[in-house]
């Protein structure tokens, strides 16, 4: 196996990691936070509602958004490191 191939596998190996993670905690907050753990966290309250519900309507894409640009900074890390980076 060259090194060029060798490379790429290691590459895609800690891109998948990461898209694992993220996607990971993606769904902890919005099916977690917005649905299974919907009744403990209205008993806390954020900007005058309960906190189960604003993750439900709200948190839930602010952290997708905040994820995105994560997988952003990660992967320009990745590029540079394997040195895809142009």
């Amino acid at each position: 196996m060259s090194n060029k191939n060798q490379k790429a596998k290691a590459y895609w190996k800690e891109n998948i990691r990461f898209l694992i993670i993220l996607l990971t905690i993606w769904f902890l907050v919005s099916f977690g936070a917005g649905i299974l753990f919907r009744q403990e966290l209205n008993n806390f309250h954020l900007g005058g509602f309960k906190l189960g519900f604003w993750f439900a309507q709200q948190g839930s894409i602010y952290v997708f958004v905040i994820l995105i640009f994560v997988y952003v900074r990660l992967m320009n890390k990745l590029d540079k490191k394997y040195g895809y980076d142009e």
